[in-house]
């Protein structure tokens, strides 16, 4: 029975899989139904459990959570049928942000956690991402044997029966303890500060604005009714334009916009002017410098932070690293030289000191919390860095061949020249997306209108070549 039971388990894992690799830079992520589907969910659930406990003596738990979408839950209990079937238990605590599962994950000494969701991505996506007993995001090799368990179809893992099963327990308290913690973290008095706060019918709907009305801001919410079907639409991080005008229009002090799965905070200034996750984390960075709370004074950043935020290190005496895009390679940089921030232009923040992973409200405190103690407007804040004009295009192109773009020489030759075109004065950074099928064209220098034709006409090039 087994032998079939894994046959059929390796047909579907071929059939429902990516042809490249399953796990991209932030789990597993489709369009759900389609790639993402409740049998691939499953037997994440299965290989994710077995591989993530099986060294564990006892009978291991599992933490799940998931954001708004309305695939959310079919995928959650596929994926916890899955992990109940190799003997796990499930812990299921509904919707809560990303960074909340990590924290109860962390805190309730459990052996792993999962989130269900596709972030900032539209409703039709959904994805799958893991977190171990510590909270943290998973290293690649880790992913890799997941991945390598569910192609060879459960190879060699024993089913469980009777007793031996695993159960899944319901929780729905889980989101107070979040808020406790958020705001036993960055303690402030918002008083007397009007907050327009954009929650992208995602998961932070009731967390965030629950957070900040305990701690006293006038509170403005929109976005907050989640319904399934509109998570991220025209709304969120993603698209900021609502917000920038209600900001202007209620004459509040700042807002925050949050994405589906509330791991990432991008701010708007009173002027209407966004303000992206460099400058937060310059803004944060320098004042926690300044009372010697940055450790090591240094922040970890990826290679699409903007040239400014480089140079507002040199000149704040922040030494500041790079890494590759996506925050869990920022945050194993973070683990490994004892950074306690870090961060991408896209708004995942981390502190490492009060969580494992980005943290759209812990940000959006941190930040409210320079505001606070320097009594200063967010648009002076945001004065300590510049911010070099930024070209960034996206070229469509199919998902198996997106990593291959230099192997086309015409590809390859007009990078070349743009190289050498803006050495010194900018630059430019080519890659694949994470988590869509498209290549990111990014281009920086001091005039604004030649770096974007210069995008759009490389991404064009790539676009035309690959499909």
């Amino acid at each position: 029975m087994n032998d079939k039971r894994q046959a059929d388990s390796k047909e579907g894992a071929e059939r429902s899989a990516y042809m490249g690799r399953l796990f991209g830079t932030d789990g597993v992520r489709g369009v759900a139904n389609e790639e993402l589907t409740p049998l691939l969910a499953m037997q994440l659930g299965q290989a994710g459990a077995y591989v993530l406990t099986k060294e564990k003596e006892h009978k291991p738990t599992i933490m799940v959570g998931c954001d708004t979408r309305i695939s959310s839950d079919m995928l959650a209990n596929a994926l916890m049928a899955g992990a109940c079937s190799v003997g796990a238990n499930c812990v299921y605590v509904g919707v809560l942000p990303t960074p909340a599962i990590a924290y109860l994950t962390r805190k309730y000494k459990v052996d792993a956690g999962v989130v269900v969701s596709a972030s900032h991505n539209p409703v039709e996506f959904n994805g799958i991402k893991f977190f171990d007993g510590d909270g943290y995001k998973l290293p690649d090799e880790l992913e890799d044997e997941i991945e390598a368990l569910i192609r060879n179809g459960m190879k060699d893992v024993k089913f469980p029966t009777g007793a031996s099963v695993g159960k899944v327990k319901y929780r729905t308290d889980a989101r107070e303890e979040y808020i406790n913690h958020s705001m036993k973290a960055v303690n402030i008095d918002l008083r007397g500060l009007k907050i327009v706060v954009d929650c992208a019918e995602g998961a932070s709907f009731y967390t965030s604005i629950e957070a900040l009305k305990e701690l006293g801001g006038e509170i403005v919410a929109i976005h907050n009714s989640p319904d399934g079907t509109n998570i991220n639409a025209n709304c969120g991080s993603t698209h900021m334009e609502e917000l920038q005008a209600r900001v202007v229009y209620e004459k509040a002090d700042i807002g925050l916009a949050f994405d589906g799965d509330a791991d990432r905070l991008l701010a708007v200034d009173e002027m209407g002017n966004i303000i992206d996750g460099d400058q937060i984390m310059a803004i944060v960075g320098v004042h926690m410098k300044n009372q010697g709370k940055l450790k090591g004074d240094m922040i970890i950043a990826t290679v699409m932070s903007n040239l400014g935020f480089f140079l507002m290190g040199d000149k704040n005496g922040i030494k500041i690293e790079q890494t590759k895009v996506g925050d869990r390679y920022v945050l194993e940089r973070m683990k490994e030289i004892g950074a306690s921030l870090g961060g991408e232009q896209s708004g995942h923040i981390i502190f490492l000191d009060e969580n494992t992973t980005g943290d759209g409200l812990l940000s959006a405190l941190h930040l409210l919390q320079v505001m606070v103690e320097t009594k200063e407007p967010l648009s002076e804040l945001s004065k300590v860095m510049e911010v070099m004009p930024q070209a960034l295009v996206n070229a469509k192109v199919p998902n198996h061949k997106k990593e291959r773009y230099m192997e086309y020489p015409e590809i390859a030759e007009a990078i070349a020249k743009l190289d050498s075109k803006f050495a010194g004065e900018g630059r430019v950074l080519i890659r694949p997306s994470g988590t869509e099928p498209k290549v990111r064209v990014m281009i920086e220098g001091k005039d604004k209108k030649q770096i974007d034709e210069e995008a759009k006409k490389l991404a064009e090039l790539i676009q035309n070549i690959m499909l």
